[in-house]
């Protein structure tokens, strides 16, 4: 990746013709993404429209999928029955994307993606008969513990960008994260790299994903650790270094997101 980037200027192009920045910010919270009940065709819009109206935009510049799995349409983000169990709808993922190409022709968003696609769901959308405008990012879970390599090339080869959440790996929540995977940031390596440049194993992380090419959104609460997130284009890690760190990959997500595991559409049972 170019050492032209800087924390001021940093996006990457599309395959539309628009730009992505490398670096982000990730967020947590009601989903402002066509989330899971939505996936019907007549849902499409007005989810988008809603959106738009709570950030008071015209449009947005990127709307993503953010899982393949559909969910009972409503307004009740994760419909359960009397059980517990949650309600799965089965829905056509190809006529969603059709839905989403039609908010793309009139001016509702600028660049179509998806999130948590395996290659299989992928290849479903790009092989849709009247294709009109592909997916140009899916975001997933990446980070040097889970690099996500077959998935990564797949995608460069088909010119979709990868954009990394989880980047830092997350928090040790139990109740949905894998604690089987160690944390990230005190990985031996990593410390040792990050003394050698004076940053933090976080920009290290960081920066080891965006050598590659992945956007990353890390999510933070402190003023002080956003700045610092930027502050990854005055160095660049040697060949060796990539190596090695890509050496440190377990194939071990932290998030499996395993309640939904029984959705005829889980992309997380296929190996990438």
């Amino acid at each position: 990746m170019s050492m032209d980037l800087t924390a001021e200027t940093h996006s990457i192009p599309l395959s539309d013709g628009n730009y992505i920045p490398l670096i982000g910010l990730g967020t947590y919270g009601d989903p402002r993404t066509l989330w899971n009940t939505f996936h019907s065709p007549d849902l499409v819009r007005p989810a988008l429209e809603r959106t738009l109206k709570a950030l008071q935009l015209d449009y947005v510049d990127l709307y993503i999928v953010e899982m393949p799995t559909a969910f009972q349409a409503g307004d009740t983000f994760y419909p359960k029955d009397e059980n517990g169990k949650y309600i799965y709808q089965e829905t056509d993922l190809c006529a969603t994307w059709e839905a989403l190409e039609a908010c793309k022709d009139a001016g509702l968003v600028k660049s179509l993606g998806v999130s948590n696609f395996n290659k299989r769901q992928l290849e479903l959308i790009l092989n849709k008969p009247g294709l009109k405008h592909k997916p140009v990012s899916n975001q997933v879970e990446c980070h040097p513990f889970f690099t996500q390599p077959k998935l990564l090339e797949y995608c460069r080869q088909k010119n979709i960008v990868i954009v990394g959440y989880s980047p830092l790996g997350t928090s040790r929540d139990a109740s949905w994260v894998n604690l089987k995977c160690p944390p990230l940031l005190e990985d031996e390596l990593l410390v040792s790299i990050a003394k050698k440049y004076n940053k933090t194993t976080a920009q290290v992380a960081l920066r080891f994903n965006v050598q590659r090419g992945v956007v990353v959104i890390p999510k933070s609460f402190s003023t002080v650790r956003i700045k610092e997130n930027f502050q990854i284009f005055d160095f660049s890690l040697s060949g060796g270094e990539m190596t090695a760190i890509e050496g440190l990959n377990k194939n071990i997500r932290f998030v499996e997101l395993l309640m939904w595991s029984d959705h005829p559409e889980y992309p997380f049972h296929d190996d990438y």
